[in-house]
This record gives C-alpha cells, sequence and structure tokens, in this order.
C-alpha cells in the first residue's frame, strides 16, 4: 500500500475540481465548484483556494507530498503562468505561485490539460 498521496489540481472553464489521489490512482477524497470564468483573476483563484481548503481539512492532507496541476492553456510549465483561453481573467496569471501560497512547501507541477489527460490515460486507461 503506498502512504504518500498527490493533490490533483484540474482547472479548466466550466469547473476547478481536487482530489487527493494515491499511488495506485485512487481518489480518496475530492472537493469541485464551477469556474467564475468571466470574473477577474484573484476571482477565479479564490476558487482554486477553496477547492484547496477542502483538500486540506481531510485527515489525508498530511500525507500529500505533491501538488499536480492540469489547466486549460495556454501554461508556461517552465516559469507556473497561465493563461487560458476560456478564463479571460487569467492573462499571464501566477498560477504555480499563487497555490504554493495555499499549499506551502509542498512541489507544485503545471502541465496543460491535454497532457495531463494523455497521462492519465496513459497510466489508468479508458476513463
Amino acid at each position: 500500500m503506498h502512504t504518500d498521496l498527490v493533490a490533483a489540481l484540474d482547472i479548466g472553464g466550466t469547473k476547478i475540481a481536487a482530489a487527493l489521489v494515491d499511488g495506485d490512482g485512487r481518489l480518496l477524497v475530492r472537493a469541485q465548484r464551477s469556474t467564475p470564468a468571466r470574473e477577474d483573476g484573484a476571482t477565479v483563484m479564490g476558487v482554486v483556494n477553496a477547492v484547496l481548503e477542502e483538500l486540506k481539512a481531510s485527515g489525508d492532507w498530511s500525507r500529500v507530498r505533491a501538488v499536480g496541476i492540469g489547466s486549460a492553456g495556454p501554461v508556461d510549465a517552465s516559469n507556473g503562468p497561465v493563461s487560458p483561453v476560456n478564463v479571460p481573467g487569467w492573462r499571464g496569471f501566477p498560477l504555480v505561485a499563487e497555490v504554493t501560497k495555499t499549499t506551502g512547501p509542498l512541489r507544485v507541477v503545471l502541465v496543460g490539460d491535454g497532457v495531463a489527460m494523455t497521462a492519465a490515460e496513459h497510466w489508468q486507461g479508458a476513463a
């Protein structure tokens, strides 16, 4: 049994979803909110923080070793800003830096949502 977990964050134009995931791909805790896509960047980030805080309230949060983010793009995975076409308030938004403020010293990794979906399909298979 794997004891370490990853906090997975999926940011899209319609929903912001997150889960605590174990090494076998099981989702232990889930949280989701609608994306306020037409609001300003701070409002959208407030929803991201609310989803993360819901995960942090779980008794399993102490087992989290990293945060993985899949975001609508374009994304700058090397430096952390995102500019999702369907979230106008986030142009060059420093997503990794903002998530780090909420999650603390955990490693935060950002990829585009297409890359995240491809990796998940390869790891877990269809659906």
